[in-house]
């Protein structure tokens, strides 16, 4: 998992992707971390992102490297409403502070973490990894 989180974090912007009715959506991410072994990620409840994953969580992440690598991550969305996770995801990323001003105790934030989650790395040259998660 640890590897998972450095290439997500070495590439900086990673994308989401939901399903809207029949449509898929894909919007971008920056904010990761591991908590108690799962892998959280933080939305808000006011966006579109929110009530697709809750409606159908089943999601993919899709993350891309410089190097021509791209690293995806499959699992189904769970959100945990606990104010320790939240208190540990705004003291690794203090700038949500600018988008939730009341941190942790902010109800419009949502942390989730993917339950059963797959990962593979893959390269145009062919190569393809597993992770055992």
């Amino acid at each position: 998992m640890d590897e998972i989180l450095k290439i997500l974090r070495d590439n900086g912007v990673f994308f989401v992707a939901t399903t809207d009715g029949n449509a898929g959506r894909v919007r971008p991410f920056g904010f990761a971390e591991i908590y108690d072994g799962r892998l959280f990620f933080f939305t808000g409840k006011d966006k579109e992102v929110y009530q697709q994953l809750i409606a159908r969580p089943d999601c993919e992440i899709c993350s891309c490297s410089p190097t021509g690598q791209w690293l995806r991550v499959r699992g189904r969305a769970v959100f945990d409403e606990s104010r320790e996770i939240k208190k540990k995801i705004f003291a690794s990323m203090p700038n949500l502070l600018n988008l939730y001003k009341q941190g942790e105790d902010d109800p419009r934030g949502a942390a989730f973490y993917l339950e059963n989650p797959e990962a593979v790395l893959m390269d145009m040259q062919g190569n393809f990894r597993k992770f055992d998660i």
